[in-house]
C-alpha cells in the first residue's frame, strides 16, 4: 500500500474505465570504469578461447584479448587511443595474476572471461 497520498491517487486507475495514456520511461545504462570499458569486442571463437585461458592461467586470456586491441578490436573507450587501451588490458592482466594468488584474480579473471564472451555475444 502507498504511504503518501500523490502514490496513491497515481496508483488508482481513472473513473472513466480507461488508463491514463501517459506513463514513465525508465532507462537504465551501465556506466564503466576504464578498465571494465578496455575489454575488447572480440570474435565469438576468440572470445571462447579467452574465457578458456583466464579458467585455468589467471589473467592469460586478459593478456591475449590486449592485443586484439592492436588488431583492431573496438572497445567501450572510443576517445582513447589504441595503445592506451592496450595498457589498460595489459594492466587488468596484471592485476588478475598477482591477485590471483589470494583467488581474487582467478574470480577477476573468470568474469572478465565470462564478460569477453557476453560482449562478443552482443558483437556477432
Amino acid at each position: 500500500s502507498p504511504k503518501d497520498g500523490e502514490s496513491a491517487a497515481a496508483a488508482e486507475p481513472s473513473r472513466g474505465g480507461t488508463a491514463p495514456s501517459s506513463g514513465v520511461v525508465v532507462q537504465v545504462r551501465e556506466k564503466k570504469g576504464p578498465l571494465r570499458a578496455a575489454i575488447p569486442y572480440m570474435p565469438f571463437p576468440v572470445a571462447v578461447i579467452c574465457l578458456f585461458l583466464n579458467t585455468f592461467v589467471p589473467g592469460l586470456g586478459t593478456f591475449v584479448s590486449a592485443f586484439t586491441v592492436l588488431c583492431g578490436a573496438r572497445t567501450d573507450l572510443p576517445d582513447r587511443h589504441m595503445c592506451c587501451v592496450f595498457w589498460l588490458n595489459i594492466a587488468a592482466a596484471l592485476i588478475q595474476i598477482l591477485t590471483a594468488i589470494v583467488m581474487v584474480g582467478w574470480i577477476m579473471s573468470i568474469f572478465w572471461g565470462m564478460d569477453m564472451v557476453i560482449l562478443a555475444s552482443k558483437y556477432s
